[in-house]
């Protein structure tokens, strides 16, 4: 079903139609899922229609199940009493966000503890919710496929690390290849024998056996899991990295090692705190960062990227229709969001056609991002004035959206920033801007100069909003207006075409149809 707010001629291009209103898409408009982990108990609700996940409702409770599971065989008592007490809430909860059910998995602590039937079925006699014990493999699916929902058509090696556990999946044009599973969580490292001599022997032989069963594996290495995300977060603040955004943050070998060494030589409740992380996952980072070592030294990833979606966006992802999962995640949500928060939805794909010309030579990922700025162009409208500017950047570069390298949340935003003010200078992000280069920074200022101006084209129903013609050897801007619409061509609106003129330092003629 097409967006009904669209022009009947509209030509959707490379990037397809919307998806959002088909009913296959709305049916995930609530889709609520519950994590049984090793360390954590988690209910996350989404709005998984517009493709990106949007997190309607997201707590977690830290219940430490697989605390001592190695020396008693059983799930931590005092955990099993909190975890019980999170279920009863997580069930209220969904009732009152008339949530049809919940989908719940419980991952290593539950699946090997001797009471972890019994503890499964004490959960769905209190409240109703059944959890399914799934394996080490199934895991390491519905973490690779929780990647998948934010790079469609990734290659590499998915590294999942829990509290008792830690899985590996490969991933080949967007389909889940060969799993292994292992018991490298840290929790269950507290209990290896043998103090650090010997845990580091156990690490080792363990991701010695894990690379013989999954082969080479020097592409993209995606971490996922709390304490991944944790020394990931001590990373920026080690490298005074201005953008704090976890998803799709990138470290090198050398980049992890180095933060190792310097969580090592700091004291960790001050580090923490600096960071924003719980004292809970600090105490897990040592033994996590033993094994992260371990992992990039056998497989040598040529990128290590950070994945905020895992086995929970992997219980979404695998709800989604075949066709919805193929949709590029972040222009899926700018249609949405066009949709749900514009003036005028249907707008954007319009502007899109109008500003292009501009960007003849761009690649498709360079247009892909153009396309999401036009869609968005309109959304933070009810802002104040004053601060409409700094609040789309603010926005879009810390927004939930899949298929975004931190470059390109930073071109986004910035291209949205320049669609209400004309200078960049003097604002509180002027730090974060150094994520890109000089070209793309002078690209985004045009794009948002061009989209500034061609929001002053108003269109009347069915009418053309004009056409701008680039001859960039020649320096000359050219824009061709119908009759009718000469009125909106008035002074402010030829104020912001000499801006972008001025931005492109072009020689402009305009010309009207008769």
């Amino acid at each position: 079903m097409d967006d009904p707010s669209a022009p009947a001629n509209e030509n959707w291009g490379p990037f397809g139609r919307p998806l959002f209103n088909d009913p296959e898409s709305r049916a995930l408009s609530r889709v609520g899922v519950i994590d049984v982990g090793s360390n954590s108990v988690r209910m996350v609700v989404f709005d998984g229609a517009a493709r990106s996940p949007a997190y309607f409702y997201n707590e977690k409770i830290m219940c430490a199940l697989g605390a001592g599971l190695s020396e008693t065989g059983r799930l931590n008592p005092e955990g099993r009493v909190r975890a019980l007490a999170a279920m009863r809430r997580f069930q209220r909860l969904a009732e009152g966000m008339d949530m049809p059910q919940l989908t719940a998995v419980a991952t290593a602590a539950v699946r090997e503890a001797e009471d972890g039937a019994e503890f499964v079925a004490e959960v769905e006699r209190e409240t109703g919710i059944q959890i399914y014990i799934i394996d080490g493999k199934e895991e390491a699916r519905l973490s690779a496929q929780g990647v998948l929902l934010g790079w469609p058509g990734s290659y590499g090696l998915v590294c999942d690390i829990g509290g008792s556990s830690m899985e590996l999946a490969e991933i080949s044009g967007g389909t889940v290849m060969r799993r292994v599973t292992s018991e490298l969580g840290p929790l269950k490292l507290t209990d290896v024998a043998g103090g650090k001599k010997g845990r580091r022997a156990f690490v080792s032989e363990t991701v010695a056996a894990l690379a013989d069963e999954m082969g080479q594996q020097r592409n993209r290495l995606f971490l996922v899991g709390g304490s991944w995300r944790a020394i990931a977060r001590i990373d920026m603040e080690r490298r005074g990295y201005p953008l704090h955004v976890l998803h799709e943050y990138r470290m090198t070998r050398k980049s992890v090692n180095a933060t190792l060494d310097y969580v090592s030589k700091n004291d960790p409740d001050a580090l923490r705190k600096r960071c924003g992380v719980s004292s809970q996952r600090m105490a897990l980072v040592p033994l996590a960062g033993e094994v992260l070592k371990q992992v990039i030294k056998t497989f040598q990833p040529h990128d290590i990227a950070v994945s905020s979606y895992g086995i929970r966006e992997g219980l979404l992802y695998e709800q989604m229709p075949t066709k919805l999962r193929d949709r590029d995640p972040l222009i899926e949500a700018s249609y949405f969001s066009e949709a749900k928060d514009a003036r005028l939805p249907g707008f954007g794909s319009r502007l899109y056609e109008f500003v292009l010309p501009l960007f003849k030579s761009a690649p498709l990922e360079r247009k892909r991002l153009i396309k999401a700025a036009c869609l968005l162009h309109d959304v933070s409208w009810r802002a104040h004035p004053d601060y409409r500017a700094e609040a789309c950047f603010d926005n879009v570069t810390r927004a939930n959206l899949g298929g975004l390298r931190h470059s390109e949340r930073v071109f986004l935003g910035l291209s949205l920033m320049h669609r209400y003010r004309n200078s960049r200078q003097g604002t509180r992000f002027e730090p974060i801007f150094g994520l890109l280069d000089d070209k793309s920074l002078k690209d985004a200022e045009i794009l948002g100069k061009a989209m500034r101006f061609g929001a002053m084209l108003w269109p009347q129903k069915e009418l053309p909003i004009g056409e701008l013609r680039w001859f960039p050897k020649k320096k000359h801007l050219s824009l061709i207006l119908a009759r009718d619409s000469e009125p909106l061509f008035g002074e402010v609106a030829q104020a912001r075409f000499k801006s972008l003129a001025n931005s492109l330092q072009a020689e402009t003629q305009v010309k009207i149809l008769r």
